[in-house]
């Protein structure tokens, strides 16, 4: 096991960001939480979950409006490790505003880099990035593939990305990248598709599914995804960028199709299709080769074993989740 290591996270409120600091506090690190918003209910925060061997500490703090204060808490806690979540992440929504993508996702980023290149205790900073930048794919799509981003999302995290790199070729900054599959899990917000599949078939709601559910994606256990975001946090090469992904795809439709199985219903009584969201890429095939040759990391949760977990959190919070919004819902 590597020694303990004080780590910040930023975007520890997020589902990824949550369950990464499950991992960190697991495996013994000291961990200072960053969010722009209150903690939720601990039933979407896996590091509320029982005892962990690391310390946590958490502060509100918005990317936005509160970097000078971030910057002085990184100035006293001095981390050796920077781990970045914090995004504007929804895709379609980012066409109604995306100003609001770009500020966060660019300006505010980029000024957080400037700040933290300044902070010579820092020997890595995780920027957790998105296949989106990609666009549309064919093929195994490498970590050398082009960006062809197709939304304002996409384009405000390639933008993010793109900038980084000069960064790291001009500073030396100690940057790497992660562009992980779709995640999956126990604590995910209930607007994404699985946990959403199941709280439809559990409160008898039906589910619509965009383009019949046609596009093809790849999903990935969050527990797996955590666990290659350490081993690149740790000993990923810097400048590099690591695809996390299952080299298995999927339907939307056919992953609700095994859900509905699971939970003994049909799908056509659960489902309903409706028009296809704008710029939506129909595919993507990451090859994660690069990761299970330089880290030694395997994916080790399958689909249907991490469907069951999710399953069984819903069920064991199922009256506190059916009270909570279960549409994505925006803040500037």
């Amino acid at each position: 096991m590597t020694a303990p290591a004080t780590f910040a996270v930023i975007g520890s409120n997020s589902f990824s960001g949550a369950s990464f600091v499950r991992r960190l506090l697991d495996d013994g690190h000291a961990v200072v939480g960053v969010s722009r918003s209150p903690e939720p209910h601990r039933a979407l925060l896996p590091y509320r979950w029982g005892p962990a061997r690391g310390t946590f500490r958490f502060h509100q703090l918005d990317l936005n409006h509160d970097l000078a204060a971030l910057a002085d808490l990184l100035q006293a806690v001095r981390p050796s490790h920077v781990v970045n979540f914090a995004a504007q992440s929804m895709v379609a929504e980012s066409w109604d505003h995306p100003d609001h993508w770009f500020s966060t996702n660019v300006v505010a980023t980029v000024r957080l880099h400037e700040a933290l290149r300044r902070m010579p205790f820092i020997a890595r900073y995780v920027h957790v990035s998105t296949p989106e930048v990609y666009g549309a794919t064919a093929g195994d799509v490498t970590e050398t593939a082009p960006f062809n981003p197709s939304t304002p999302y996409a384009v405000s995290r390639a933008a993010a990305d793109m900038s980084l790199r000069t960064f790291h070729t001009t500073y030396g900054f100690p940057v790497v990248y992660t562009r992980a599959a779709n995640v999956y899990g126990p604590g995910q917000q209930l607007y994404r598709i699985i946990p959403r599949a199941i709280l439809c078939v559990r409160l008898g709601r039906r589910l619509a599914l965009h383009g019949g559910g046609a596009s093809e994606r790849s999903f990935i256990h969050i527990d797996d995804v955590s666990d290659a975001t350490l081993r690149i946090a740790l000993n990923g090469r810097l400048g590099e960028a690591y695809h996390i992904s299952t080299p298995k795809l999927i339907s939307i439709r056919a992953l609700v199709a095994l859900i509905c199985d699971r939970l003994g219903v049909r799908i056509d009584d659960v489902v309903e299709s409706v028009g296809e969201r704008s710029g939506k890429d129909a595919v993507y095939s990451l090859n994660s080769d690069k990761l299970r040759r330089e880290l030694g990391w395997r994916d080790q949760i399958p689909l249907e074993a991490g469907i069951d977990q999710t399953i069984a959190w819903v069920d064991a919070h199922l009256d506190t989740l059916a009270a909570l919004p279960q549409t994505y819902e925006h803040k500037p």
